[in-house]
């Protein structure tokens, strides 16, 4: 079965372009010209990922964004936005908000369909069920894609779950922000507009007693993130 878009730009030339092409690759696509008519679209139908323009008539994508990680059903959908915006700061506030990737306008069909496999690839369960790895009260569940502390499920997107992993799997070495980008395979990320560093933050904000001294995901200043080995050895 083809996995279901929802593409919501006011752009209508874009649209049935973008429309067509992820079309001819395999997938339903469906399209909403304003917020209105996506938040509709959301109410009224199911999909597995959501590719969202941040100017549209009727308000800021970013609006949508806040919405959809508020919402326990739709919390966890893999959400691309599309930004004609230049500023690095208005992709690093998405990104904070919980979006999965970004692609700045204009850009080619082959590389937005690039981000739609690897999105959709990453929303995809593929561990087993009992593969679960333990750090004191942290649990991080490999099969379910989901991060638990002390049992209660943490907010993470997809994304966000991945880059936790990366660092997990490697407890008790630096990585370098180098590093991280090469083992996020179809994870576009730019060390220069620091989404890296964002993406830990929010990390941080699910994970840590205190994020701003935290115990588990350390920095190495200078040179990038080790995930501490030895966790809540006081609890």
């Amino acid at each position: 079965m083809s996995a279901r878009l929802l593409l919501i730009d006011d752009d209508a030339r874009l649209t049935a372009m973008v429309g067509e092409y992820l079309r001819g690759n395999g997938y339903a696509v469906d399209t909403a010209g304003s917020l209105a008519a996506g938040r509709e679209r959301l109410r009224a139908g199911s999909y597995d990922a959501l590719l969202l323009d941040l100017m549209l008539p009727d308000g800021d994508g970013l609006d949508l964004t806040r919405e959809l990680r508020a919402d326990p059903r739709l919390r966890r959908m893999p959400l691309l936005m599309l930004t004609a915006r230049g500023e690095p700061l208005d992709r690093v506030i998405g990104l904070e908000l919980g979006a999965d990737d970004y692609l700045p306008k204009p850009f080619e069909p082959r590389e937005l369909l690039a981000r739609v496999k690897a999105l959709l690839r990453r929303s995809e369960p593929d561990a087993a069920p009992d593969d679960v790895l333990r750090f004191g009260r942290l649990e991080i569940d490999l099969g379910a894609r989901q991060a638990r502390i002390d049992g209660a499920p943490c907010d993470l997107t997809g994304h966000q779950f991945d880059l936790l992993v990366v660092l997990a799997q490697s407890a008790g070495r630096v990585l370098t922000r180098d590093q991280i980008m090469d083992a996020l395979k179809g994870h576009p990320m730019e060390a220069f507009d620091r989404s890296i560093d964002v993406h830990v933050s929010r990390i941080r904000a699910c994970i840590e007693d205190d994020p701003k001294a935290p115990k588990r995901v350390l920095t190495v200043r200078g040179t990038g993130y080790v995930f501490a080995r030895k966790q809540d050895v006081d609890d």
